[in-house]
């Protein structure tokens, strides 16, 4: 049982006499009473089956595979065709039978690049595959993320509806009896005013938290694809993570906001080594077959042909410098943002332990005080006392039990921006 749902069965403790009004805060309208609630589980299932930004990645990832499929092939045969030997002056110039040294020809050429090139091409395909791959898991890490944050916020606002409902009754009752006090001539008109005005408060309240809830279940129709009418299931006990801060701090390359970095590092060093193949010569061969007139004999030539990277002071001395520089700027950023990661985590972490401590003590001590509170205030009134200390203490037991509420749901927040940070086995792709 969360720790919300403890705070309301407290109060419904506590104020029996409320129940009417409990129960009525705790039924759902009919559009929800018939629809299965929906757990923050299928909240996520859902929208990662509907998500267009996942397919978008998917298909992105499909790409860097069919591109590292082909890389490093050999580049297509050349083909050639024409006149040798054209016979340029005389009576059978520009005529293809003019010479006795005029053929037609037809040949082919084949580039072969060197083996170090090729390697280069295939490893920085295979690390756009990872990085393609690395971005699919990122995307269903952040879509989780959001999710669970629109989640909790619509969870948390409808739980503070159910907390402020279930304090109704006292106000109602406390309006009552101003108005008791006012006809038996021991109170004025002034105390049931300020008593309308509260209660008047405390309706606001009401609709600003119906008002929270709306626009968070809208955030969730964003992500699922559909309205979301139907009532939210119960939260994850939010005290409790998949891991210990050791462990996150331990696997920071794994996390979402650094998996495209090791993917990056590789496609820099794979470029650095395209860039040294260019100092290797790259070779060719060919070969094309001669077809000569007046019944001389055809002929075959073969040609074998190396590229010569004689000045590469200038060329590619300079493109090796610009991809080794290239790849120390990628690992000076991945180790910032290992930083910035470790740094988020331990805030994080942080935030999480002090609001799971906040909400603690509003269950167990700040409730339970501000309750009798308002039972003490409550009597001294009935005995003939002034009603401002009951109003007082029905402002400040009301804040308390708002504030209670919105804190349960940042303490969700600060759970889900830590529980989603690693990938389970579900999420690579």
């Amino acid at each position: 049982m969360s720790i919300l749902s403890y705070g309301v069965r407290a109060i419904v403790a506590r104020r029996w006499r409320w129940l009417p009004w409990v129960v009525s805060a705790l039924i759902v309208s009919p559009a929800w009473a018939v629809s299965p609630a929906l757990t923050l589980d299928q909240a996520q299932q859902q929208a990662l089956s509907h998500a267009p930004q996942i397919e978008a990645r998917q298909a992105r990832t499909t790409a860097a595979r069919e591109e590292s499929a082909r890389a490093g092939a050999l580049p297509d045969p050349q083909l050639t065709v024409g006149i040798d030997n054209l016979a340029v002056q005389g009576p059978g110039a520009f005529t293809a039978g003019g010479d006795s040294m005029t053929m037609r020809t037809v040949g082919i050429t084949q580039t072969l690049p060197s083996a170090s090139k090729r390697g280069a091409e295939r490893a920085f395909a295979s690390a756009n595959v990872q990085l393609a791959s690395a971005a699919e898991t990122t995307s269903t890490l952040a879509i989780r993320q959001q999710v669970a944050d629109a989640w909790v916020s619509a969870w948390g606002a409808h739980h503070e509806q159910m907390m402020l409902e279930a304090l109704k009754a006292a106000w109602v009752q406390d309006i009552a009896m101003a108005e008791a006090h006012l006809r038996s001539g021991t109170g004025n008109a002034a105390d049931v005013l300020a008593a309308r005005m509260e209660a008047l408060d405390l309706a606001n309240r009401i609709d600003t938290a119906a008002a929270d809830e709306a626009q968070a279940r809208a955030r969730l129709m964003r992500w699922l694809g559909q309205p979301v009418d139907q009532p939210l299931g119960d939260a994850p006990d939010f005290g409790v993570l998949p891991v210990d801060e050791a462990a996150l701090l331990a696997q920071l390359d794994r996390q979402g906001a650094l998996l495209e970095w090791p993917a990056r590092e590789s496609a820099a060093e794979a470029a650095l080594d395209e860039a040294k193949a260019e100092k290797h010569p790259q070779w060719s061969v060919g070969m094309s077959y001669g077809s000569r007139v007046r019944g001389l004999s055809d002929m075959v030539s073969l040609q074998v042909g190396v590229s010569l990277p004689l000045f590469t002071r200038n060329r590619q001395d300079r493109g090796i410098s610009a991809r080794a520089a290239d790849l120390d700027a990628v690992q000076a950023e991945h180790e910032d943002a290992r930083r910035e990661q470790a740094g988020a985590i331990q805030a994080a972490w942080a935030q999480w332990q002090a609001l799971g401590q906040q909400v603690r003590r509003h269950r167990d001590v700040l409730l339970p005080l501000a309750e009798d509170r308002s039972a003490l205030a409550l009597a001294a009134y009935r005995g003939g006392g002034d009603i401002q200390p009951l109003l007082q203490a029905r402002r400040d037991e009301l804040s308390h039990h708002a504030d209670y509420a919105r804190m349960q749901a940042d303490y969700g927040r600060a759970w889900a921006s830590l529980a989603y940070l690693l990938p389970t086995q579900g999420d690579a792709p």
